[in-house]
């Protein structure tokens, strides 16, 4: 299975996202919000960066663990508490997560929201993967 990023010349030219994603597999893999939280449920990182690259790799690892790679992603939902400060280091999110992730982006959204669970957060991501079946991790 290799998704087909789809992005329609008659729409805006992507950047950091696909406007659509078509992909065929026998296992859906939905991925729980990640934050910058660390083994010990504590979250970790001052600055939305650091942050981001917390969750991003706890969603990678998540995914990872259920036999998928970042080229399984399909969907991302970025939730953040303050979208102009997102904006506003959306060049070094964007190196983080070619970094982290590769250069195909997924569908992807983000979200302003007041607050995460835990207050400190400043960032939140969500996926949704789409494997072979090959892919699937030995329980």
């Amino acid at each position: 299975m290799s998704p087909e990023r789809i992005n329609p010349p008659e729409l805006s030219p992507p950047a950091g996202f696909s406007h659509a994603v078509a992909a065929t597999g026998s296992r859906l893999v939905f991925l729980a919000g990640q934050t910058a939280l660390d083994t010990a449920g504590k979250v970790v990182g001052d600055t939305l960066p650091e942050q981001f690259e917390r969750a991003l790799s706890g969603l990678l690892t998540a995914l990872a663990a259920a036999g998928g790679t970042a080229a399984d992603l399909v969907r991302v939902t970025v939730y953040a508490v303050d979208v102009a400060e997102y904006r506003a280091h959306a060049r070094e999110l964007g190196r983080i997560w070619r970094r982290l992730a590769g250069r195909d982006y997924p569908a992807m959204a983000v979200v302003g929201i007041v607050r995460l669970w835990d207050v400190e957060a400043l960032v939140e991501l969500d996926g949704i993967a789409v494997l072979d079946e090959v892919g699937r991790p030995r329980l």
